[in-house]
């Protein structure tokens, strides 16, 4: 009888199989095993201070984080990984020699939340070098020669938070990058910036604002400049508080504090308004995203809708006046809370008792005016060019004198100015005139000349004081065609 057979190490014989087929299933994936320039710990790859003038071939897929700097890479073309890295979310190019980006460098690291491209040589950033980057966040371009930004660079970037072009060239103000949607900090200290769109960034919100580095830059002396910086050091915002010795300008090439320029205070501006306006006013925090409450000037919390039904807090914190009455007047205070910390404005708003024409009242009165003005022209132009001509009207044909003759007179000058019933000696103040006679129709024998013997019809004197056609201040001697100087 045979004895039994120990079982107990029969489970064993096949383990060996498993772990070969662990050993073959680890080598079919596809960029598994760490580049042995790096060093890796599990999907971290750090290859930094190798001295690579390339990037390592063959990176893992898995790759989460992937560590690049100090080494010796000039160019990062479109296929600087033949390997697709979706999880790659961070990735540090920095302190290395890179004057060239492909506008395609990107495609495969769609993902990339975090990138680091600071202390290189770049020196432009091209027409949507970074548009493939969808979900960037972070990115650090400080300490390189960037001398231009593209105004499309940075399209499509709509996640971008944080964006550092400190220590470079630039000399334009990027007005593009403030308009994104979600940058909370932009920092454009130590570049060549030499003027400021003031305007511009007045109108920008104060969590813009508070993240908006500009020192050390050769901005030149303005009181608009002073006016900026006043606003922003009232409102206690970090890029003046914790930068307030470097914010110099440039006034006939010498460094001058931008808080001593000789520039009137600096006033905040009430809200003003007309009666029956529409006015919409801001709670403008430091910080997105803080709950915000506010307070009537009769110390009243505004919920849904004020007392008088014409007030409400819309979501977003913002107290909104759909027409705003005499009674609205006063100082609001907006009460807001956040994470990090709370913020209390006060906004004071001035109402008008009356009404403000409307733009299409204005435009109807403008029109109304140009119409009366044009009316008016025309008027002149008809009364001066177009008066109708004085008819002269034939008068009642008197009957002919026994000869049958009549007479027409043409008058060459005027009575002279004097009075012929005055004494004295008038002769040598008479004026010369010359009258023609000439018949109307002269006859066969005539030959243009009176007959003998005819005399012109003298008026008989209807009152004291008449003259008469003898009197020689008034009329004057008459003969066919034979001019007389009297």
């Amino acid at each position: 009888m045979q004895p039994p057979r120990d079982l107990r190490g029969l489970w064993l014989l096949p383990l060996p199989w498993f772990l070969l087929l662990g050993e073959v299933a680890r080598a079919g994936r596809p960029g598994f095993s760490c580049p042995a320039v790096c060093l890796c710990a599990s999907n971290i790859l750090s290859c930094s201070k190798q001295q690579l003038p390339n990037v390592p071939h063959a990176l893992p897929s898995y790759t989460a984080q992937l560590d690049l700097s100090h080494n010796n890479l000039s160019r990062l073309r479109a296929e600087w990984t033949p390997t697709r890295l979706p999880h790659l979310h961070s990735l540090l190019l920095s302190h290395n020699h890179l004057h060239f980006i492909s506008s395609e460098a990107f495609s495969p690291v769609p993902n990339l939340r975090y990138l680091d491209l600071s202390s290189n040589q770049l020196r432009t950033l091209e027409e949507a070098l970074f548009s493939e980057l969808q979900a960037l966040e972070v990115l650090l371009l400080y300490n390189n020669r960037i001398g231009a930004v593209d105004r499309s660079a940075f399209e499509d970037v709509f996640q971008l938070q944080k964006l550092y072009l400190s220590q470079n060239l630039i000399s334009r103000f990027p007005l593009e990058l403030v308009r994104l949607p979600r940058l909370a900090l932009l920092d454009l200290s130590a570049n060549r910036l030499k003027t400021l769109p003031v305007s511009d960034l007045q109108k920008l919100p104060a969590w813009v604002k508070n993240g908006l580095y500009l020192h050390n830059n050769p901005l030149l002396c303005t009181c608009e400049l002073y006016q900026l910086f006043a606003h922003w050091q009232r409102r206690q915002l970090s890029p003046v508080v914790d930068f307030q010795e470097d914010l110099h300008c440039l006034s006939a090439k010498k460094p001058h504090s931008v808080f001593n320029l000789n520039c009137s205070e600096y006033k905040e501006r009430a809200w003003e308004a007309h009666l029956g306006d529409t006015l919409t006013i801001h709670c403008d925090t430091k910080q997105q995203g803080m709950t915000k409450m506010w307070v009537t000037p009769s110390h009243e919390r505004v919920l849904d809708e004020a007392a008088n039904g014409t007030v409400r807090v819309f979501e977003n914190g913002s107290l909104h006046f759909q027409r705003v009455q005499v009674e609205d007047g006063g100082v609001y205070t907006c009460f807001a809370v956040g994470e990090a910390f709370n913020e209390t404005l006060s906004v004071e708003l001035k109402v008008y008792n009356f009404t403000l024409h409307g733009h299409h009242d204005t435009l109807n009165t403008a029109y109304t005016t140009l119409v009366g003005c044009i009316l008016s022209v025309v008027l002149v132009l008809i009364y001066l060019y177009l008066t109708p001509c004085r008819c002269w009207c034939r008068g009642v044909e008197k009957p002919a004198s026994h000869q049958g003759d009549s007479l027409s007179s043409s008058m060459l000058s005027t009575t002279p100015n004097h009075d012929p019933m005055a004494g004295g000696d008038k002769e040598e103040d008479f004026d010369r005139r010359v009258a023609f006679l000439e018949p109307a129709g002269p006859g066969q024998d005539q030959n243009g000349k009176l007959k003998p013997g005819n005399t012109l019809p003298v008026p008989e004197a209807t009152g004291k004081g008449q003259r008469r056609m003898s009197d020689p201040e008034s009329v004057s001697s008459v003969f066919s065609d034979t001019p007389i100087v009297v």
